[in-house]
């Protein structure tokens, strides 16, 4: 092991010669690097490897290189670099290939060396790369795309790219993406070519030695992979996906007509067919430059688009009544609607649509859950209040046991300042089950604090630590002891913690505050300090190693702390703690003995 180590080092002297003869490293800079290397070469010789030793090696020499260049565009020397930055160049792409073999599994280390072979422009290596990895790893679509992207952007071969696109399909004959990127790239090919083919006859060249063929120039090849695909994959997302890369190219338009006729109809059902077909309203039809001079009449345009794109909407929720249907109807409008412009007309006109569309949709009993906040805050922001008051009921009634929608009512009647709050929260908790409803009883004695006696809001305190889970019941433990302190003073608080200590679970945090009570008052005393750290400690001593330096600081720094007890409590923490904790606690224990903590 030794001796290989030695030679590897000795094959560094040249190039370190060289980088002290021309001027860009100090002698003593050379010795430290040898050093460096030195130590990092015993570390990838040894019996049991790691893959953090031969990533920092790389690191390193990746490092090197770097400064290599900035020295030399510091000084202006650009000579020797087939004896300096290639023979470091080999060497890292030797520790790249030693990694590799050893874990062939780990896709990052794979694509690191992809990354630095772009990075300095190693493209007969970089081929080798990804030959290697696509023969391990076959099963990942994205890497064969990434390697026919370089063939075909890089080394601007189509047939490479065409070729591995191929292969790829063999491996997924289903997989969307290869199928999407390889109809790009033959565009991107058919592009490419009618681009050389003008700029030769503008230059009047003769083409007889060029062969163009009119199939590949007008596209032919993505048809052909279209048509294979669309008879594979099922689904409307691909054909949009596919048509969407078809509109990116100008000669494209008896492709894009196929793809829509095909759309149309296999998935004449499907909502997002019908939303794709609505949103293309909008860019159809436009007026010349000439006829949109004023500002009255691009008002005028985009209205009359937008009435163009909701018919089209309107005869699909007629067609396909959903409640996918009618998201994308509404989708749409809210698009349009929180889109800015000076026209107020345009914008009261894209108000009253909107909601006339969430009110049909919820008049179908086809509006999703998720989008009746969205309506609500719509009429809220238009001042409809007592449309908002019927919309949020009725979406109760409709999503009755939806903490969410009780949630969302019950905030428009605290805004609205009803006087039936309370009688919907009663109801609300009848019709939503115990596991959840902690946002409701959150909002509930929120909203009581501010409205209700100081006796209504510590019953329902109360009341609420039995309704909820007991999971949840530690979010409101904590609430009613911050609230019953700052209500009811420090000789409340502290038989109200002493009651709920009664009853399990607790959160760290409930701890904590009381602590953080008993310090903030004039006579704080130590033996109530420790008897809430030992009550902490009991059910999160084992977790939790702050906690146990916490107890220590109070014991060294109250006046009525004793010091001597710290060392017991240091073994306690050491018996308890677990796993990596201990070690955590040692150092910090440490920083504080010296005084940096």
């Amino acid at each position: 092991m030794a001796e290989r180590t030695e030679q590897r080092l000795e094959d560094r002297v040249p190039e370190l010669e060289q980088l002290e003869r021309v001027g860009l490293f100090t002698r003593r800079e050379v010795r430290a690097v040898l050093r460096k290397a030195s130590a990092l070469e015993y570390k990838i010789q040894r019996r049991a490897l790691r893959k953090e030793d031969f990533i920092n090696y790389i690191q390193y020499e990746i490092n090197l290189l770097e400064l290599i260049k900035k020295r030399r565009a510091r000084i202006g020397y650009s000579f020797k670099k087939d004896e300096i930055e290639n023979s470091i160049l080999h060497r890292v792409h030797c520790l790249f290939n030693r990694a590799i073999g050893k874990w062939k599994d780990d896709i990052q280390l794979w694509l690191s060396h992809v990354a630095f072979c772009k990075q300095w422009n190693a493209k007969h290596q970089l081929s080798k790369v990804f030959s290697s990895m696509l023969a391990i790893h076959p099963n990942k679509p994205a890497l064969w795309i990434m390697a026919a992207k370089w063939e075909m952007e890089t080394q601007l071969s189509s047939e490479s790219a065409r070729h591995l696109f191929l292969r790829a399909l063999r491996f997924h004959p289903e997989c969307p993406k290869l199928y999407q990127e390889y109809f790009r790239m033959e565009l991107m090919n058919a592009e490419k070519q009618r681009k050389e083919k003008k700029a030769f006859e503008q230059a009047k060249m003769d083409l007889g030695e060029f062969n163009y063929s009119e199939e590949i120039l007008n596209g032919e090849m993505a048809r052909i992979i279209y048509r294979e695909a669309a008879q594979k994959i099922k689904g409307v997302e691909f054909h949009l996906a596919v048509l969407s890369i078809a509109k990116l190219f100008d000669f494209t338009q008896d492709l894009q007509k196929e793809i829509l006729e095909s759309l149309q109809s296999k998935y004449a059902d499907d909502p997002l067919t019908w939303d794709y077909m609505a949103r293309r309203e909008l860019e159809l039809g436009s007026l010349p430059a000439a006829q949109r001079a004023t500002k009255q009449m691009k008002v005028s345009e985009m209205a009359q688009r937008e009435e163009r794109c909701c018919a089209v909407f309107e005869e699909a929720v007629r067609a396909v009544p959903t409640e996918d249907m009618w998201k994308c109807f509404i989708t749409f409008c809210l698009e349009r609607y929180n889109r800015k412009t000076n026209s107020e007309e345009l914008k009261q006109k894209r108000l009253e649509r909107t909601l006339s569309v969430f009110s049909k949709a919820h008049e179908s009993r086809l509006l999703p859950e998720a989008l009746y906040k969205q309506w609500l805050q719509l009429l809220l922001e238009s001042k409809l209040f007592e449309t908002a008051t019927e919309a949020a009921a009725a979406a109760t009634e409709r999503f009755s046991q939806s903490v969410e929608m009780w949630h969302v009512r019950l905030q428009v009647l605290i805004q609205l300042k009803s006087d039936c709050v309370t009688q919907c929260f009663e109801e609300a908790i009848k019709h939503v089950k115990s596991k959840g409803s902690l946002p409701l009883w959150t909002l509930w004695v929120e909203w009581s604090e501010g409205t209700n006696s100081k006796e209504d809001t510590e019953t329902l305190y109360q009341r609420s630590l039995h309704a909820t889970t007991p999971g949840e019941s530690v979010t409101m433990k904590e609430k009613y002891l911050d609230w019953t302190y700052r209500n009811r003073g420090y000789k409340k608080v502290k038989k109200v913690f002493t009651s709920m200590c009664e009853n399990r679970p607790f959160s760290l945090g409930f701890f904590r505050k009381m602590i953080q009570i008993e310090k903030e008052q004039e006579s704080c005393k130590m033996i109530h300090l420790r008897e809430y750290y030992e009550r902490a400690l009991r059910e999160f001593g084992s977790t939790d190693s702050d906690l146990w330096l916490d107890y220590i600081k109070e014991e060294l720094s109250h006046p009525q702390g004793k010091p001597e007890n710290c060392g017991s409590i240091h073994w306690r923490a050491m018996k308890m703690l677990q796993g990596d904790l201990v070690e955590d606690f040692v150092s910090k224990y440490t920083l504080l003995q010296t005084g940096h903590l």
